[in-house]
């Protein structure tokens, strides 16, 4: 977990600022401090993502879509697990997600109940992130 914190912190990209905000207040209200991005060039030029203790990232986005970020996060030596949510059920999708380094894919729009329990899970699997 974050040097600086003894909550968990978890960063959500999605480029929908509704779904951003829901995700942000179940977050924070299940105990995770929680960054937020609109894009994944916003992720990526943000100077902390090696500070993300896990991170939550929509498929579907402009520039970017969720697969080819998390590539770009784990080619970047970036090891906090990847949630992937999308609002498009796809067994090809699920395959691209692994090979980019994704630990799980969760659907849209009824995440709410099992995303906290994943992150939960996989924070405790991938124990604490070494930060540097």
């Amino acid at each position: 977990m974050s040097s600086s914190s003894a909550r968990p912190v978890i960063y959500v990209v999605d480029d929908d600022p509704g779904v951003l905000g829901s995700l942000r207040f179940l977050l924070e209200t299940d105990g995770f401090d929680v960054e937020t991005f609109r894009n994944g060039p916003a992720l990526l030029n943000a100077a902390a993502a090696k500070e993300a203790d896990c991170f939550v990232i929509d498929y579907k986005m402009p520039n970017i879509d969720g697969i080819d970020l998390a590539s770009r996060l784990r080619s970047r030596d970036i090891a906090a697990p990847i949630i992937l949510i999308t609002g498009y059920p796809d067994d090809n999708i699920r395959a691209k997600a692994v090979v980019a380094g994704v630990y799980d894919v969760l659907l849209k729009p009824h995440i709410e109940e099992s995303l906290v329990a994943r992150i939960r899970g996989v924070l405790q699997e991938a124990g604490p992130v070494a930060h540097p």
